[in-house]
This record gives structure tokens, C-alpha cells and sequence, in this order.
């Protein structure tokens, strides 16, 4: 399930970042969010959702 605000899918993305091993200097918060959800949970939740289109 993507993200359901941009910064919330931008936290995953960083803590995705940090747990991948490309952020040195995460914060604590990121920290918390990469120690708590697993590589997957975090890509799922960092990926932008895709736009509907509604038909009238």
C-alpha cells in the first residue's frame, strides 16, 4: 500500500535510503521507521501511487 501523503512516501523513501545503505547520516526518526519495516514494507511504501482516471 503506497503512502498516503508525499511526506509521508518522502519519510520512507529516506528511511528506504538509510537501510539500503546510501543515507550516512539518517535522523533518529528515520532510523525508528527503517528499524521497524523491512526493505519490501518500505520500497511498497515509498512508491508514488499511481493516478486514476475517472469516467464520466
Amino acid at each position: 500500500m503506497p503512502a498516503k501523503s508525499e511526506k509521508q512516501r518522502r519519510l520512507m523513501g529516506a528511511a528506504l535510503a538509510y537501510k539500503r545503505g546510501e543515507n550516512k547520516h539518517p535522523s533518529d526518526e528515520i532510523k525508528h521507521v527503517a528499524e521497524s519495516m523491512t526493505e519490501s514494507e518500505l520500497a511498497e511504501m515509498a512508491k508514488k501511487p499511481r493516478s486514476e482516471k475517472k469516467s464520466k
